[in-house]
């Protein structure tokens, strides 16, 4: 990510000639369709459809104005969609010849579903970056938005990690508090905050996801790399670690970490909400959170949390409170691509889709407008944020830890979503659930987790 990637010719963005030399690579062969160059378009100008649930539309906007510089005869528009709405916006749009020309995908349960409709990119790969390509960019990247049958069903945009906290340094600097190493600690910040009538943490345990982020970096903070084994079968779920986490999530409801009613909350956005609007001195997020720590992503942030009148304030990333041990000042993250860009293979401008997919994953430019709006790390290795172009709320305060969660993402390996199939993310939402209303024991919903994972064909040691 911060090591220098060769020759500056290859990082040109993909010319006209080159994309509509694909062909000759076997571009024509990318999917079922069939499709030649002569009825995939311009790959300079045409209208082009990108829908999303990431990035947010100033995010995408600032892309689009970056790549129109260079391309300015390619029209993008870009549609955002809610996460939970996703599935049954995109399934029959891509069904039907009326469908997005490009369209998010990430590792995991969304490649299962929807990378049959998307066209190959390798091609276009080797076209920007040289045969070679794959040692020029984000290796996590590339193994969460592969097939089996090793098709490139999407350019990944940048990485995302999951592990850390994001804390409200105002809140924190008002009471006197220092940031938890631990759960012990978090317990008694918390019944500080309490007592001065702000919510201490905040997360939506009704959405399954974020319940796993949890539970994986508090698995990791007892014994690093044992979720990645049970991902993998190389160990149990029933791994006595994995119960303690377990346990440990249970602790975050009966010792009044988690807020009140989480189960009945959203992540997205009750509480990011409640974080924005300054009524929660922590949330759990990741590193997509980095966004709001510049005033352009944060302000209106607080404002679509229905603040009026909003005053962005410095928020900082801190480890996930260790659930054994002393706890530790270093990030223990898990993660894959954020997003990567899949170019519809009914598309009728599949040639200008793939242009501008190519050139916000693989190019210099596309990569440091990536890099300078903070919601990604970028796919391409050696671009880093320009932090002398990005005004943030208390540099002093933020840059340093920001930018050491950046340096510790870019050695991590261990997947968040790439190893979670459907059978298991449900047992997940399962899982998580019943602990916290007391309706199964730690032992137990681990048991569920590895029933889960054997029923979706996984062996294990």
């Amino acid at each position: 990510m911060f090591r220098s990637i060769g020759a500056k010719s290859r990082l040109r963005p993909v010319a006209a000639a080159a994309i509509l030399g694909m062909t000759a690579l076997g571009l024509s062969a990318c999917g079922s369709s069939g499709s030649s160059a002569a009825d995939e378009g311009s790959a300079t100008s045409g209208n082009v459809t990108w829908w999303g649930w990431t990035p947010q539309p100033s995010g995408a906007e600032r892309y689009i104005a970056a790549f129109n510089k260079e391309y300015p005869d390619i029209k993008v528009t870009y549609k955002q969609l809610t996460i939970d709405g996703w599935n049954a916006a995109l399934k029959p749009a891509l069904a039907s010849s009326s469908g997005p020309d490009i369209y998010d995908i990430n590792p995991g349960v969304r490649m299962d579903d929807f990378s049959s409709f998307a066209a190959d990119l390798t091609p276009a790969m080797a076209k920007s970056l040289g045969s070679d390509w794959k040692s020029k960019v984000s290796p996590i990247g590339v193994d969460g938005l592969t097939t089996k049958s090793g098709k490139l069903a999407a350019i990944s945009v940048g990485s995302t990690y999951s592990g850390s906290l994001w804390t409200n340094k105002n809140l924190f600097d008002q009471y006197h508090l220092t940031p938890p190493k631990t759960v012990d600690e978090w317990v008694n910040v918390c019944g500080v905050f309490k007592k001065n009538g702000i919510k201490c943490f905040v997360q939506g345990a009704a959405q399954v996801a974020f319940n796993r982020d949890t539970l994986q970096a508090i698995s990791n903070s007892i014994e690093p790399g044992v979720w990645n084994k049970a991902s993998t079968g190389d160990t149990k779920w029933t791994n006595p670690t994995i119960v303690k986490a377990l346990t440990t999530w249970k602790r975050l409801f009966a010792d009044g970490i988690m807020q009140d009613g989480a189960l009945g909350v959203q992540q997205y956005p009750d509480a990011n909400n409640e974080f924005m609007s300054g009524k929660s001195a922590m949330v759990m997020m990741g590193t997509w959170y980095m966004q709001y720590a510049t005033t352009a992503g944060m302000t209106p942030a607080i404002s679509a949390a229905g603040v009026a009148n909003p005053k962005p304030f410095p928020i900082v990333p801190i480890p996930f409170p260790a659930a054994s041990g002393a706890g530790s000042s270093d990030f223990a993250l898990s993660g894959d691509s954020d997003y990567g860009l899949a170019v519809n293979n009914k598309s009728k401008v599949k040639a200008a889709a793939t242009t501008f997919a190519t050139w916000l994953g693989t190019s210099k430019a596309g990569q440091q407008e990536v890099a300078n709006v903070l919601n990604d790390i970028p796919a391409l290795k050696g671009i880093a944020p320009n932090w002398d172009t990005i005004p943030m709320t208390d540099r002093s305060a933020q840059q340093p830890s920001v930018q050491k969660l950046i340096d510790q993402a870019a050695t991590v390996t261990e997947p968040r979503l790439g190893l979670v199939s459907s059978d298991l993310s449900t047992a997940f939402g399962v899982a998580s659930t019943t602990v916290a209303e007391g309706k199964a024991s730690p032992e137990q919903a681990a048991q569920t987790l590895q029933s889960s994972a054997e029923a979706a064909g996984l062996k294990f040691k």
